[in-house]
């Protein structure tokens, strides 16, 4: 990180990890991958560590397993 990288204001760049997450790059917020709105840190709740991505809500988590196929489908 460089003396311009993390202001502290902006995007915040995030390591998501199992039942934690790491701020590399210091922000107010991060965007959710489905929805594009902007997270505050301190309400962060739904992240996937294996897409590395950050989700607003429970409904946006479940979107995303969906669309990653990592649900199992049932019967229409």
């Amino acid at each position: 990180m460089n003396i311009l990288e993390g202001n502290g204001r902006g995007e915040a760049k995030i390591r998501y990890l199992d039942a934690d997450f790491e701020v590399v790059v210091p922000g107010t917020h991060v965007i959710c991958a489905v929805t594009g709105r902007r997270i505050p840190l301190d309400e962060l709740r739904y992240w996937s560590v294996a897409r590395q991505e950050a989700y607003a809500d429970a409904p946006a988590a479940f979107e995303a397993e969906k669309k990653a196929g990592a649900l199992p489908l049932g019967k229409s």
